[in-house]
């Protein structure tokens, strides 16, 4: 994107349901707790046929009572960076604050200050200029607009009074924000895969993504839960093209008890059925748990493609046939649907993580693939022939035809004469046929039987 707005601001000024109206999704969690939001979060605005993307950042503070709070405010500084036009948000309902003037003096460190009428500053780092807008939210009566006067102390000669919440005031303030900026053309729209990222806390899903991109855009801690929102992130390297996304652990139901966690969780489970393929990571030093085989099964249910990655396999100790034992061992657990890729990796030495991605891509590729009907049929109805369905109730089952449906997954249809008289076993058989012959790793399959009238 040409244009890039971004949003800062001290915490639980409402920057995420500023970002949320702007980009007229609930993509941020939006929560009475300040600091929800910690990674920068990325969505698309339009306004007036001018299209931008939206940056929306962790709150800024200044001390490091939190841990987080280092990496917030440095990751704050990189959207400052990348954005062309910046709001700087602050609450109506508290007035100025201490931490309002350091972000004010942040800004105007950006640039030249906001000497500009239309409160434009231009940057003397050499990135080039930098349009700041002071924003007020919460403005939502007489006497918050008429209150909100005391905030030209931040040295800003114009500000937006808004009601994120509400909408009020954001028509305006849309009309400021993209009115410098040139119209981008509308480019056909690509059928870009989605990759997301999941697992339990502290797998190194973010760690992961850091390491495909080469750079730190994600906050990486010790401590679990650290990513709260979904992070979409487009990659486009060394012959790659999908959109990568990370996602927040999710544990066990009953050791859920913050509403915000909650919300993640939904937030993940979401993402797994907007996407194409999962990779799914597994800690080594934990191996594949209930909560895994949860994931796998919600990814098996949605008819996403999987891509088991095993992280930390530098830490356990090893032996001959250790890593094929372990494989093993997860195939069995993930019984029936057990013909998935297995990586073991190690991010924070870098091992094999470009296999991931080659193998996800791979996966992408088996979830599409449609075969010809005749070639169907001359393939699998010898064995069929060879091998037919058990007698039942002394009535033999005839499988005349067979044929793909059209859909984003492996889906076949089964034309026979009893379609009540197939049983799993019988069902499992094909599908492992289907596997043999052509190349369906990562992604499940549907069989579906029908009658031939």
């Amino acid at each position: 994107m040409q244009n890039i707005v971004a949003i800062v601001g001290r915490p639980n000024v409402g920057k995420s349901t500023l970002f949320n109206r702007l980009v007229q999704r609930r993509d941020a969690i939006v929560d009475e707790t300040s600091g929800v939001t910690r990674d920068r979060n990325y969505g698309v605005g339009d306004w007036n046929g001018k299209e931008f993307s939206v940056i929306d950042t962790g709150g800024f503070l200044t001390s490091d009572e939190d841990i987080f709070n280092g990496e917030i405010r440095r990751q704050i500084g990189l959207a400052i960076g990348e954005a062309d036009v910046i709001l700087f948000l602050v609450d109506a309902k508290d007035g100025v604050t201490p931490l309002d003037e350091d972000v004010a003096a942040l800004l105007r460190n950006v640039g030249s200050g906001a000497g500009a009428a239309d409160g434009s500053a231009n940057d003397t780092a050499g990135s080039g200029a930098k349009k700041i807008i002071l924003v007020v939210n919460k403005v939502d009566s007489h006497n918050r607009r008429d209150e909100a006067v005391e905030f030209y102390a931040l040295g800003f000669p114009h500000y937006y009074p808004i009601s994120a919440i509400s909408g009020s005031g954001t028509g305006d303030l849309l009309d400021e924000v993209v009115r410098d900026m040139k119209t981008v053309e509308e480019q056909p729209q690509d059928d870009v895969p989605r990759l997301t990222v999941i697992g339990r806390p502290n797998v190194g899903k973010s760690s992961i993504i850091n390491a495909f991109l080469g750079q730190e855009r994600h906050i990486v801690t010790d401590i679990a839960g650290t990513t709260r929102d979904t992070i979409d992130t487009r990659y486009n390297l060394f012959g790659f093209d999908f959109y990568l996304v990370d996602t927040a652990g999710v544990r066990k139901k009953q050791k859920v008890s913050e509403n915000i966690e909650f919300y993640s969780v939904m937030r993940s489970i979401r993402a797994i059925e907007n996407s194409d393929v999962c990779i799914l990571m597994l800690d080594a030093t934990a191996g594949l748990e209930s909560q895994d085989i949860n994931l796998f099964s919600l990814c098996e249910r949605n008819k996403k493609g999987v891509v088991i990655v095993v992280n930390k396999w530098d830490l356990p100790e090893k032996e001959n046939n250790t890593l094929k034992e372990y494989e093993e061992r997860i195939k069995q657990r993930l019984q029936p649907f057990s013909d998935v890729p297995v990586i073991f990796t190690s991010v924070l030495k870098k091992q094999r993580i470009f296999k991931v991605l080659e193998t996800a891509k791979h996966v992408y590729e088996n979830r599409r693939i449609h075969i010809s009907t005749s070639k169907l049929n001359d393939t699998l109805l010898p064995i069929i022939k060879e091998m037919p369905p058990p007698m039942n109730k002394g009535k033999r089952v005839k499988i005349n035809y067979i044929t793909q449906l059209p859909l984003n997954y492996p889906s076949f249809v089964f034309f026979c004469n009893l379609p009540q008289y197939i049983k799993d076993p019988y069902k499992r058989f094909i599908e492992n046929q289907l596997r043999k012959i052509f190349d369906f790793c990562g992604t499940p399959i549907v069989l579906q039987f029908r009658s031939k009238n």
